[in-house]
């Protein structure tokens, strides 16, 4: 299934952006920027959106906000309530956009220049499309990255150019048809930190609805950063990873634990995490095999988040409940977008 359609057609979409960031005020400035610039670049200009949507929770300094409305004049800043979560925030984007077509994209992700048309493209070629979903990665350029990238959520590129089906996406780098969403969406109330895009993409996929993969619609996000980063993402992955086939199994709903089927689930995810570090590191080498200059340092790396993975997944099998509150939300010290 090929994509030629120019891009004069494709930008007469009707399609809004929403740009996430959870807390503005603690994000770094400077990623946000150069995600903002990113967009200013591409190839099918932000203007032609009908909305490109920040939103913040209230707490954004005044002189902030005007900097972003000063230095982006395209872009739309909103407020919404305090401590509204990463998947809540996607979903209230939705009710204050007006495009016939929903991009999700993240502050702390750089997307290349022909992202966007490539991302839109499919829709305007086949009335039938209800989700592209693009690729996204971590970048590989140095030890610490490269440990990151045999690791951590998001595959290196797949060197594709054609639209394939697949059976997930990254809320990151996906836009559905907007009716379909709202008749769709994005469940928001699950017992767990991330992995909502999971069990939402498994809850339509089963009803003959596919996801439509644009390798050409790239993005690149930033590695966990600093030490708390490091260390909370990679013990929250583990949790997810048990946590989402617990919910999986129940169709999105809180069932019962078995001990023994689950003990096992543990020691298969396990085992994959580190089959994926193995085949991630021979695909980036291939890539680029100067990168054997980085082994030495981004072995340890690779392998302390390793070890955060599998102390995740056990506390997802003997204390479930450890990261939630009353509420039922996982809760942390560490806060990221």
């Amino acid at each position: 299934m090929t994509h030629t359609q120019p891009l004069e057609q494709t930008a007469q979409l009707s399609f809004s952006v929403i740009v996430e960031t959870e807390n503005l005020s603690s994000a770094e400035l400077d990623g946000l920027c150069r995600s903002l610039d990113s967009i200013a670049a591409q190839d099918l200009s932000p203007t032609t959106a009908c909305e490109v949507l920040i939103l913040e929770s209230g707490d954004v300094p005044q002189e902030l906000i005007d900097r972003l409305s000063q230095d982006y004049s395209w872009l739309t800043i909103r407020s919404i309530e305090a401590d509204t979560d990463y998947y809540a925030a996607k979903m209230k984007g939705v009710a204050l956009t007006t495009g016939e077509i929903i991009v999700f994209a993240d502050s702390d992700c750089i997307y290349e220049p022909n992202w966007l048309s490539s991302l839109l493209r499919p829709f305007s070629e086949d009335d039938s499309i209800q989700v592209v979903a693009g690729e996204t990665r971590t970048s590989a350029a140095g030890p610490y990255a490269l440990g990151i990238s045999l690791t951590y959520i998001f595959p290196p590129f797949s060197g594709k150019d054609t639209l394939e089906k697949t059976s997930y996406y990254f809320c990151n780098n996906v836009a559905f048809r907007r009716q379909f969403l709202l008749q769709q969406p994005i469940p928001t109330e699950m017992a767990i930190y991330r992995g909502n895009c999971s069990i939402h993409a498994r809850s339509f996929t089963k009803q003959g609805i596919p996801i439509w993969k644009q390798p050409q619609a790239r993005a690149c996000h930033a590695a966990p950063n600093g030490k708390a980063h490091f260390f909370w993402r990679y013990l929250l992955l583990g949790y997810d990873a048990l946590m989402i086939y617990r919910l999986r199994r129940t169709d999105g709903k809180a069932g019962t634990i078995h001990p023994i089927a689950d003990l096992f689930v543990c020691l298969a995810l396990a085992l994959l995490k580190v089959t994926v570090a193995l085949q991630r590191l021979i695909t980036l080498l291939i890539e680029q095999p100067g990168r054997l200059v980085y082994l030495p340092l981004a072995i340890p790396i690779a392998l302390a988040s390793l070890l955060l993975f599998w102390a995740g997944l056990a506390i997802a099998y003997f204390h479930p409940a450890y990261f939630l509150s009353p509420s039922g939300r996982v809760e942390v010290s560490w806060e990221t977008s």
